[in-house]
């Protein structure tokens, strides 16, 4: 590999970015490669605390910053001005390779620019499943992009379902799990201090809208609430993405911000989180966190509703429906529990099998002409 081949990573989210920056900064170290950051969505948003300040601190160079909404725009809208921003930055760039992640938009916009415009595209863990429209959206990256880096052997299996070819998918594992395992993640006692936590047991929540039952939001935002007042934990409430409903779960944890066992977070710096997260008592809502993070850790948690529907099963996972009295009851069950860490999306060694793919000549040799394959399956 003479001329260093360029790549660009895009992030629309604190979640995605988790998930890309052991690949940024592996590539970003290696002479092979000249690496660039297209950074948009809510990354740009004040309400969601700039979460593109924490790429800065994370010392990713060569970063480009695109507004892709503003006030309540709808997700094709947002769509749209990414397509039309990431058009006009890749034709400047001149990319060899676009890495997307996972189910937003902002993926799909970077996986339908990509493929138009002829540049190759890596999709990060596609062939998931969920109750939502991000499956929609995961899936129809997939279709849009040209190389496959997926968790595990089950969600490579469910690509070969959608057509495509044997030797355009990798198994690297989940990649925000050499995050999790590294040893260079902060000492709880710090991360503690920084948020001034109570020396007492807390518990995460993370809950999301559902874009196609936005009208039962009200009801379950509710009784969420009811719960947490009644909890005996500390809670820690971390704000949803900015999917349509959002506003409906904003509102209801400002009717919790005077609660003295709840704090409020915008958004929470990945590593901190994760340590967050290690010494929970639970996580409970409807985040993948919760059904691949969490049992990673041990950690008992409560999966509220159908967004994560299909996604992930593991003892450590308690299913609810959003009812006041089944939430009371798993957050009893969860504060009782203990359990061993489930590894089933990875080893902490994503970013090296990811190097050592970029580094390999037949990851190149593939044709940005794509053909559906048509299997027999029992």
């Amino acid at each position: 590999m003479n001329t260093p081949k360029r790549l660009v990573f895009l992030t629309g989210t604190r979640a995605d970015f988790g998930k890309l920056k052991s690949l940024i900064k592996i590539t970003q170290a290696s002479p092979d490669f000249e690496v660039h950051v297209f950074v948009t969505g809510m990354h740009m948003l004040r309400q969601y605390g700039m979460t593109c300040i924490e790429i800065d601190k994370s010392g990713i160079q060569n970063q480009y910053r695109f507004i892709n909404q503003s006030g309540h725009d709808s997700m094709d809208v947002i769509l749209a001005k990414t397509i039309g921003g990431l058009s006009d930055y890749i034709k400047e760039i001149r990319p060899d390779l676009l890495i997307v992640h996972g189910d937003r938009v902002e993926a799909l916009a970077g996986a339908i620019t990509g493929a138009l415009n002829n540049v190759l595209v890596a999709h990060i863990e596609g062939g998931e499943v969920s109750g939502t429209i991000d499956e929609l959206i995961r899936h129809a990256v997939t279709k849009m992009s040209h190389i496959h880096l997926v968790a595990n052997e089950e969600a490579g299996k469910r690509l070969l379902q959608l057509g495509e070819r044997d030797d355009s998918i990798h198994v690297i594992g989940s990649p925000d799990f050499d995050v999790m395992f590294s040893p260079d993640l902060p000492a709880f006692e710090k991360v503690s201090s920084h948020y001034q936590l109570p020396e007492q047991p807390y518990g995460i929540l993370l809950f999301h809208p559902v874009t196609t039952a936005v009208d039962r939001l009200p009801a379950e935002v509710e009784a969420i609430v009811a719960a947490v007042k009644k909890s005996a934990l500390h809670w820690l409430v971390v704000y949803p993405n900015n999917d349509h409903g959002s506003e409906i779960i904003l509102e209801g944890w400002q009717s919790l911000a005077d609660q003295p066992n709840v704090q409020l977070f915008p958004s929470i710096r990945f590593e901190y989180f994760l340590v967050l997260l290690k010494h929970a008592v639970c996580m409970m809502g409807n985040s993948s966190a919760g059904v691949r993070e969490a049992p990673a850790y041990g950690v008992p948690s409560i999966n509220l509703g159908p967004r994560q529907h299909n996604r992930a099963f593991a003892e450590t996972i308690i299913n609810a429906p959003c009812e006041q009295s089944a939430i009371e009851a798993a957050i009893a069950e969860a504060s009782h529990r203990q359990h061993e860490p489930i590894r089933q999306f990875g080893d902490g060694q994503s970013d090296q099998r990811f190097l050592d793919l970029l580094q390999s000549d037949a990851f190149w040799n593939v044709a940005a002409q794509k053909f559906f394959i048509d299997r027999e399956f029992n």
